[in-house]
């Protein structure tokens, strides 16, 4: 009987046990079903996106690797990387130079078609896509204005417009950039990048080289100083005028200048030329230029230079 007792006693907890055990049970599988993956469907973890990703970039031409545009333009289009000397815009340079700008000459000056000359296209079309492409009218800007303490009159080529040829309206605005300088007795300060003459005017654009000396010869005399920055490249009638007749001379990084193109000397004199020739270093090396200065000491050089032609205080002197 009081075993009897005893399983009556102890049944009823048995039963309680049972079922908080199948409860909790249903409640563990029934969590599982709803928590587990669903076969076939992987979650993919995707990595934020970087600058370069996002911003408008640029892929440097000598190691590859993609440069956002804002970061260049901090850099002054010099690749961060590698410390390749990227191509600068004719307007962009000139405002990186001057401290204030004063003013920009030659604007007038418009191009004509006096041979109607048509290749692969009309004349008239490859200026009209030209000018769109660039923004420019021209492939030389020329401003005046202001590098710290003195007054100087700047010029650049533009390679973006028809590889920054020189064609009647090119020689028009650097006299006007000598004459003007000449005028206020400043300085005169050229940026080359230029493939030559342009073939489209004929002698027109051969007959800028003796005027564009004869501009500088006008200087020469007046005692006013002319510096010539070559960049990449300079090759042709640019190079065998303004960019060869400076008072001073210097030169970018690895930038290419000549007068005839490797390959075309490669196949008159029936040698193969190897790097560096025709480099700003190996020309450095024979006397053509008299300094290779990396862009982010150029406006420093440019002014301390011209500080001393002009008899000047150096303001970074003092």
């Amino acid at each position: 009987m009081a075993n009897n007792m005893t399983d009556t006693m102890t049944r009823p907890d048995s039963n309680n046990d049972s079922a908080a055990n199948l409860e909790q049970n249903n409640k563990t599988a029934g969590q599982s079903w709803f928590n587990r993956p669903i076969p076939g469907i992987k979650q993919q973890l995707t990595a934020p996106l970087t600058a370069v990703e996002t911003e408008p970039s640029t892929e440097c031409s000598s190691c590859h690797s993609m440069i956002t545009n804002t970061a260049l333009i901090f850099n002054c289009y010099v690749c961060p990387h590698c410390d390749h000397h990227l191509p600068m815009s004719a307007r962009e340079r000139l405002n990186w130079l001057l401290d204030q700008v004063d003013g920009e000459l030659g604007q007038e000056f418009t191009a004509k078609d006096p041979l109607s000359f048509v290749d692969s296209k009309p004349y008239p079309q490859r200026m009209t896509e030209a000018q769109e492409k660039t923004g420019e009218s021209e492939a030389l800007i020329v401003m005046h204005g202001k590098l710290r303490n003195l007054d100087v009159v700047t010029c650049a080529f533009d390679f973006r417009f028809m590889g920054g040829s020189m064609g009647s309206v090119v020689g028009d605005r650097f006299v006007q950039a000598a004459e003007k300088a000449l005028e206020d007795k400043v300085p005169l300060v050229c940026f080359a990048a230029s493939g030559g003459a342009r073939m489209q005017e004929g002698l027109l654009s051969l007959m800028q080289m003796a005027r564009t000396a004869a501009a500088i010869e006008r200087l020469r005399l007046a005692g006013i100083p002319y510096i010539v920055v070559l960049t990449n490249p300079v090759y042709g009638g640019v190079t065998a005028s303004l960019a060869m007749i400076g008072d001073i001379h210097l030169a970018e990084p690895k930038a290419m200048i000549g007068f005839a193109g490797k390959r075309v000397i490669e196949q008159t004199v029936r040698e193969t030329l190897e790097e560096p020739f025709q480099r700003a270093e190996f020309l450095l090396e024979h006397g053509v230029v008299d300094e290779v200065v990396h862009r982010h000491q150029l406006i420093d050089t440019i002014y301390r230079l011209l500080a001393k032609l002009c008899s000047v205080p150096n303001v970074d002197a003092q």
